[in-house]
C-alpha cells in the first residue's frame, strides 16, 4: 500500500486536549505513529469549552467559511494545529452552544451526562463530512471512534453516496469499550436528518425502542476493530461482554479485527519521564527504590522497616474495574504484607466505602480520590505492583506504562489485560507478572498472595522487574496493523 494513503482520524477526545479515558491516549498517539508510517493522517474532535486556544496555538481555518450544516443550518467553524511533537495536523469544530461547556459528555458537577448528547455528536458527525465537502484535501479512509462516531458512516452512504468527492471514502470503526454505546430517546431521532426505516423495529439505529449510535457503526462501517485480539472474542459472546450488541458482531465477524493499542513511551519511560524525582532504568534500578520512598511520603503513609511491597491502583472507581472484588477483601489485604495507593475518582458508594477502609489503616492505604496526571506517573514509578481486577478490560494501558516501569502488574485475565501479562507461576521463563482467571475476590486474594511471595525473594524479584521493562508495547507495531487494516477497507 502506498505510504501516501490519506486518513482521516475522528475521535470526540484526544490527548492533551480533552480527556475523559484511554480512546484520548489513543487518538493522541496513533495518529502520530502512522505519520511517521509515511501515511497523511490528519485529526478532527469538537472544540470544547475546556481547550484554550492559546495554550495550544489554535488558528481558526481561514481558507474555510463557517459550515451551515444541515439539517437545520447550525453554525461549525474550524479550528487547527498540529498535535505536539508530530506535523500531524489536528482540526476543530466549534459550535458554541453545543461544545463551549467545560464538560465533555458530562455535566462537571453533577457528573451526569448531557441530555442533547444525540444532538451534540450527531452534529460533530455531520460536521466532519460537510467540513470535507468545501476542503482540497479528501481521506480514502474515516478511521471513527467509539459511539461518538457511529453515524459518520451513516451520513456517508445515505446523505453524501451521490457526492463525487466522498462517495469513495471508505470507513473504519473502532470499539475502545462496547459498554458505552450512544444510547438516546427514540425521540432524538427526527433530528437526525436519516430515513425513517432506519428507526423501524429492527433497523440500524433501533435498540429496545432507543437509537444506538454504537450499533450504527457497526453495521455501517467497512472493516471494524476493537483494542485487543481478546476483546475482539469476547464481545461475540452473550452476557457482559457483547453487552447486547453481540448478534450484530456475530454478523460482522468477517470484518472484525483485534489490534492491541500502543504506549506512547515518549511520555511514558522511567528514563526520561519529567513528572518523576528520579529516573531509572533496566540496568540501573537505584531511582526506583527512591520514587517509591516519595510516593509514601506523598500519600503519608510511612516507610515499612522490613521491607514489604507497595502496590498501586489507577482507575475510575467503576464496577467494571473490579472495585467490588478489593471492598469485599480489603481487610484481608490490608492485614498482608504491603502497603496500597489508590487514585482516581469514580462511582461516590466507592468514595465512600474507601474511605472508611483509609481511616482505619491509615499506616496502610493512601488514597487520592482525584485526577492527578502528575501523581499517576509518580505511582507507577514508586509502586512496586500494579494491581488491576477488571471485569473486563478492552485493552488497558496501566499494565503496558507498569511493564515500562517495571512495577510489576497483578491482574484479572480478560481482554488486553490477557493479551500482555504473562503469569509467572504459569510461566517462569517469560512471565511479567500474576493474573487470575475468574472474577472472584479470592481468587484476586490469591494473586496478590503469589507476588507477595515472589517479592521476598528479592534477587528473583529484580531479575522479573528487569524482564518486565524489556516488553514492548510501542505504537509502531500496533501502527502497522492499523496500515494493513486500512488496506482491507480500501479492498472491500
Amino acid at each position: 500500500m502506498s505510504g501516501s494513503v490519506r486518513v482521516l482520524f475522528a475521535a470526540a477526545e484526544v490527548v492533551p486536549y480533552a480527556k475523559v479515558g484511554g480512546l484520548a491516549d489513543v487518538a493522541g498517539a496513533l495518529p502520530k505513529a502512522l505519520a511517521a508510517l509515511g501515511l497523511d493522517v490528519r485529526v478532527i474532535m469538537p472544540l470544547y469549552g475546556s481547550i484554550s486556544k492559546k495554550d495550544f496555538a489554535i488558528q481558526k481555518l481561514k481558507e474555510l467559511p463557517p459550515l451551515a450544516v444541515p439539517p437545520d443550518g447550525k453554525k461549525a467553524v474550524l479550528w487547527q494545529t498540529t498535535l505536539p511533537g508530530s506535523e500531524v495536523k489536528i482540526l476543530f469544530v466549534e459550535n458554541r452552544a453545543l461544545f463551549g461547556r467545560t464538560g465533555i459528555y458530562s455535566h462537571p458537577r453533577t457528573g451526569q451526562g448531557y441530555d442533547d448528547n444525540a444532538q451534540r455528536f450527531g452534529f460533530y458527525n455531520r460536521a466532519v463530512l460537510e467540513a470535507l465537502r468545501g476542503s482540497d484535501w479528501i481521506p480514502q479512509i474515516i478511521h471513527g471512534n467509539d459511539y461518538h462516531c457511529g453515524l459518520i458512516p451513516v451520513y456517508l452512504r445515505m446523505r453524501y453516496g451521490d457526492d463525487p468527492n466522498l462517495a469513495g471514502i471508505r470507513t473504519v470503526f473502532s470499539i475502545h469499550n462496547l459498554a458505552y454505546q450512544g444510547r438516546f430517546p427514540m425521540d432524538d431521532f427526527s433530528g437526525l436528518d436519516l430515513p425513517e426505516e432506519l428507526a423501524h423495529p429492527m433497523g440500524a439505529l433501533e435498540y429496545y425502542g432507543e437509537i444506538n449510535y454504537m450499533k450504527a457503526g457497526l453495521i455501517f462501517s467497512d472493516v471494524l476493530n476493537t483494542v485487543s485480539e481478546k476483546y475482539a472474542q469476547e464481545i461475540q459472546s452473550s452476557g457482559e461482554y457483547g453487552a447486547g450488541l453481540e448478534g450484530v458482531l456475530q454478523s460482522r465477524s468477517a470484518d472484525l479485527y483485534g489490534i492491541l493499542n500502543g504506549v506512547d513511551y515518549s511520555r511514558w519511560n522511567p528514563e526520561t519521564d519529567p513528572l518523576i524525582d528520579h529516573p531509572y532504568s533496566q540496568e540501573d534500578l537505584t531511582g526506583k527504590e527512591k520514587n517509591k520512598a516519595a510516593l509514601l511520603k506523598a500519600f503519608h503513609l510511612p516507610e515499612s522497616a522490613n521491607r514489604i511491597p507497595l502496590v498501586g491502583m489507577i482507575s475510575r472507581l467503576a464496577d467494571q474495574k473490579g472495585f467490588d472484588l478489593l471492598l469485599e477483601k480489603a481487610e484481608q489485604i490490608l492485614q498482608l504484607d504491603l502497603q496500597l495507593v489508590i487514585l482516581g475518582t469514580g462511582q461516590k458508594e466507592y468514595h465512600r466505602r474507601l474511605e472508611q477502609v483509609a481511616k482505619k489503616y491509615p499506616r496502610k492505604l493512601g488514597l487520592a480520590l482525584t485526577f492527578d496526571n502528575a501523581l499517576a506517573h509518580q505511582i507507577e514509578a514508586g509502586a512496586d505492583m500494579f494491581l488491576i481486577p477488571s471485569r473486563y478490560e478492552p485493552c488497558g494501558l496501566n499494565q503496558m506504562y507498569s511493564l515500562r516501569y517495571g512495577t510489576i502488574p497483578v491482574v484479572r485475565s480478560t481482554g488486553g489485560l490477557a493479551d500482555t501479562v504473562i503469569d509467572l507461576d504459569g510461566s517462569p521463563e517469560r512471565g511479567n507478572g500474576f493474573a487470575f482467571q475468574d472474577y472472584d475476590a479470592e481468587a484476586m486474594l490469591d494473586a496478590l498472595t503469589r507476588a507477595i511471595r515472589a517479592y521476598a525473594d528479592q534477587n528473583g524479584w529484580q531479575a522479573l522487574v528487569r524482564r518486565a521493562m524489556g516488553f514492548d508495547f510501542s505504537w509502531a507495531r500496533s501502527a502497522e496493523r492499523y496500515r494493513e487494516l486500512y488496506q482491507k477497507a480500501l479492498h472491500k
